[in-house]
């Protein structure tokens, strides 16, 4: 059986080609086809996780039957009762698998949890901002079967954007006007074609024929070097375009579903500050433990006055949230620091953007200060980027 991995294969273009066709020529007839789209999401799912990866489709279907049944569960509960200690026991529930196959390779010598599989991070992501939403209060209409949709839903599930709930059930419900649907069409097409060019052209220019050769010399230079800086900015291209290539496909093929998934990547690093940055890269992961991580544990520090000032209750906080998103890459001593530094980066930002509000007249503005905070910016996340890498760790095993 083929197997193939989202958006790696020039086979999987046309296959991908074929199956949304039907969809297209659906909507611009003013029909959806739900049928239809349940039908080539289970082949997209089978062509993935199929052939040599079928212990992911395993651990896949286990895991969603036991996701659907444990959201269900809670949102049912949730209509007539609303205690802390069920929803807290919920949350951890649904996440459990999550950390399962984080902790594995880090207890058991680099071993893959048999219950891993591609994209049960964001799988994650949907469960658990769906049980919140529920305990909100802001989610009164729940589906198990459209709930499995939106999991399943094939152009995001290996590696997002991250889609909401409420968001992405307006538009499976809704058939988009012809000329919406048209312009959605040429967004989509100039997505997908914009992805080959990241994804195919600079990532592999910058991934395969410049990186191995600068991490070869900085190897070789056993320490501090011109080579090392190299890496430093080499990965952090490779890292975006790959990754913002990915995105550009998988938004590129919703759009064509007449799904408007959010965009994950708005132009980072012409950020002039940390905190813009992060609503630039990889947004709809940063949005998500903005809405679900940072905003929940500030209402409950102030609510429980864990801290007198409110400055103090954002700082913490900011260094719990990237703190977690360190943990979440993997428990690893550089992914972690990698996220503590950007909880410091951001509370250092707000000391700063708070000092220039407090002076007026005695910072300057200008174009020139524009461009140098953007210089400090992006020379900060790159390096942040060459930790994240690990090859530093590489660097030092190798000594």
């Amino acid at each position: 059986m083929l197997s193939f991995t989202p958006y790696e294969n020039p086979m999987y273009f046309g296959i991908l080609g074929l199956a949304l066709l039907p969809i297209v020529i659906g909507i611009l007839c003013g029909k959806r086809f739900h049928w239809y789209e349940t039908l080539i999401s289970v082949f997209f799912l089978v062509l993935t996780f199929g052939g040599p990866k079928i212990t992911q489709g395993l651990a896949l279907i286990t895991y969603l039957v036991y996701e659907v049944l444990l959201v269900w569960v809670y949102t049912s509960y949730r209509k007539k009762n609303n205690q802390t200690g069920i929803f807290v026991a919920t949350v951890i529930l649904a996440i459990i698998p999550l950390v399962i196959v984080k902790l594995t390779p880090a207890i058991q010598e680099g071993k893959q949890a048999i219950i891993g599989f591609l994209g049960i991070s964001y799988l994650t992501f949907k469960a658990v901002q769906t049980i919140m939403e529920s305990r909100d209060g802001v989610l009164k209409d729940f589906s198990p079967w459209f709930f499995l949709q939106f999991l399943v839903f094939f152009p995001t599930i290996s590696s997002g954007p991250i889609d909401r709930y409420r968001r992405f059930k307006r538009d499976y419900d809704h058939v988009p006007k012809q000329e919406k649907y048209f312009q959605l069409l040429q967004k989509g097409l100039h997505n997908i074609f914009m992805g080959f060019v990241y994804k195919y052209m600079l990532a592999y220019v910058f991934g395969t024929m410049w990186l191995p050769k600068l991490e070869h010399y900085a190897l070789m230079a056993h320490g501090l070097s011109w080579s090392l800086v190299g890496v430093m900015y080499v990965y952090s291209m490779y890292l975006f375009f790959d990754f913002a290539g990915y995105s550009l496909f998988a938004i590129g093929t919703s759009y064509f579903m007449g799904i408007e998934t959010p965009i994950n990547f708005n132009a980072p690093f012409k950020s002039h500050n940390i905190k813009e940055f992060w609503n630039r890269w990889h947004m709809t992961l940063s949005f998500w433990f903005r809405d679900y991580i940072y905003m929940r544990l500030v209402f409950f520090f102030m609510k429980h006055k864990v801290f007198k000032s409110p400055k103090t209750t954002a700082n913490v906080t900011y260094i719990i949230n990237m703190t977690i998103m360190g943990f979440w890459h993997g428990v690893t001593w550089y992914y972690i620091t990698y996220g503590i530094l950007h909880g410091v980066a951001l509370v250092v930002n707000d000391w700063w953007l708070r000092y220039k509000k407090g002076h007026p007249g005695k910072i300057p503005h200008n174009k020139f200060t524009e461009v140098f905070a953007t210089f400090v910016t992006f020379n900060f996340v790159c390096f942040t980027f060459l930790l994240f890498s690990g090859f530093l760790n590489t660097m030092l095993i190798a000594k």
